[in-house]
C-alpha cells in the first residue's frame, strides 16, 4: 500500500471514529413528542379520572381526552446528538434548546414541583369553571401562603389563616385584599378578620412602603375554594395547567343528564380561569398527534393556538376553536345534535 493510500485510510479512519464519538457526545437540547393521553370521564390505574361526591352524576360515552408532550433531555440527563439529529427529521417531534424548558437557573426538581402544584391549581380552577357554567355556587376563601420576614405581618398574620375581612369589608377575592391594604397610606394600620383554628380573631397589622412606594404588610395570599360538593381528581404523573379546559368538560359532562360527546372521541387542550377564559398552550404539535393517536377526530383548541395548530394537523383531525368554556360545551352540542355552530380554528 502506497504512503498516499494509507495516509487516506488512516485519516478516513480519524473522521469517522470522531463522528461516532461526537454523535455521542451530549448536546444542550430537549426532544419534545406525544404524550400519553387520558380520557377525563375514564379511568386511570382503575380509578376514575373524575370523581364526584355528594352530587348526582350522569353516564358519560365516548372520551374527552386530554392530552401531553412528553421529553427527552435536560440538565440532568442530556440528549446526544445523534438523538437530537433524528429528533431534527421527525416531523412528530421538536428539538428546542434546553433553556426553554429548563431555566439556566433553575432546578429541574424545583420546576417538576411547580408543575405539580400548577396542575393541583387547575384543577381547582377547572371545577370552579364548571360550576359557573352550570349556574352551582360557590364560595372563595383568601387563605394566607405566607409572611415576609421583617415585614408587619409576620408574627401577627399565620399560615392558613382565612382572611374573612379587611377593614370591615368583606374579602371576597385576593384583589379586594390588596386595594384594601393599598387604600391606606404608608404607617396606617389595617384590621384583618380571620379565622384561626376555627376561631374568629381581628389583627390589627401596621404597613410599610413598598421599593416603589406602595403600601403593603407583607403577605402573600391565595384564594381556596368552598365547593357545595367534592370533586377530585386522579391523574397520576401528568404535570402543568393545560389540561384545565379538559377538566371542566368533564365534569359539566357527569353533571348533566345525557352525554356531551354523543359517544365521540374528543380531545383538546387548553387552560381555564374560573371565569370560562381558555388559554394557550405549548407543544401543540405534539399534543394534536397524541390525540390522532389515541384515535380522536376532533380537538379543541384554544382560540390563540389556532394558527400554530392549523399549520401542523394531522390527518383525520378536525380542529374546533374554543375561547371560554362555553363556547366549548356550544360546539359539542353543535357537534353532537347536528344544529348550532361549530367554530373553526382558521390560520394566522
Amino acid at each position: 500500500m502506497s504512503r498516499r493510500a494509507l495516509t487516506l485510510l488512516i485519516a478516513g479512519f480519524l473522521v469517522l471514529a470522531l463522528g461516532v464519538v461526537g454523535a455521542f457526545r451530549p448536546v444542550p437540547y430537549v426532544v419534545l413528542s406525544p404524550g400519553p393521553t387520558e380520557n377525563t370521564i375514564g379511568e386511570v390505574d382503575k380509578k376514575p379520572v373524575i370523581t364526584i361526591k355528594g352530587r348526582q352524576t350522569y353516564p358519560t360515552s365516548g372520551a374527552l381526552s386530554l392530552v401531553t408532550v412528553a421529553y427527552q433531555g435536560g440538565p440532568a440527563a442530556q440528549i446526544d446528538l445523534l438523538t437530537a439529529l433524528r429528533g431534527w427529521i421527525d416531523p412528530t417531534v421538536a428539538v428546542v434548546p434546553q433553556e426553554t424548558i429548563f431555566a439556566p437557573d433553575r432546578d429541574p426538581k424545583e420546576v417538576e414541583q411547580e408543575n405539580t402544584v400548577e396542575m393541583t391549581n387547575s384543577q381547582d380552577s377547572a371545577t370552579a369553571a364548571a360550576l359557573n357554567e352550570l349556574k352551582i355556587p360557590y364560595s372563595t376563601v383568601v387563605t394566607v401562603v405566607s409572611t415576609e420576614k421583617g415585614k408587619p405581618a409576620e408574627g401577627k398574620l399565620a399560615k392558613d389563616d382565612e382572611i374573612i375581612a379587611v377593614d370591615g369589608r368583606p374579602a371576597k377575592n385576593v384583589d379586594v385584599v390588596s386595594e384594601a391594604v393599598k387604600a391606606h397610606k404608608p404607617g396606617e394600620n389595617v384590621l384583618f378578620t380571620v379565622t384561626r383554628g376555627g376561631k374568629k380573631l381581628d389583627v390589627t397589622v401596621p404597613t410599610v412602603a413598598g421599593p416603589k412606594g406602595q403600601t403593603l404588610v407583607g403577605v402573600l395570599m391565595q384564594a381556596k375554594y368552598k365547593f357545595p360538593f367534592d370533586v377530585e381528581i386522579n391523574v397520576g404523573d401528568v404535570g402543568g395547567p393545560s389540561a384545565g379546559m379538559m377538566f371542566s368538560l368533564g365534569i359539566v359532562d357527569k353533571l348533566t343528564p345525557g352525554e356531551l360527546t354523543g359517544g365521540k372521541k374528543i380531545a383538546g387542550t387548553g387552560t381555564i380561569e374560573p371565569s370560562g377564559q381558555v388559554g394557550a398552550i405549548g407543544g401543540i404539535a405534539q399534543k394534536m398527534v397524541g390525540a390522532r393517536k389515541s384515535g380522536a377526530s376532533i380537538f379543541l383548541t384554544p382560540a390563540d393556538n389556532c394558527a400554530e395548530a392549523t399549520k401542523a394537523v394531522p390527518d383525520g383531525l378536525r380542529l374546533v376553536k374554543a375561547d371560554t368554556l362555553h363556547d366549548a360545551v356550544l360546539a359539542l352540542d353543535a357537534l353532537r345534535t347536528g344544529k348550532g355552530n361549530v367554530p373553526a380554528c382558521e390560520a394566522g
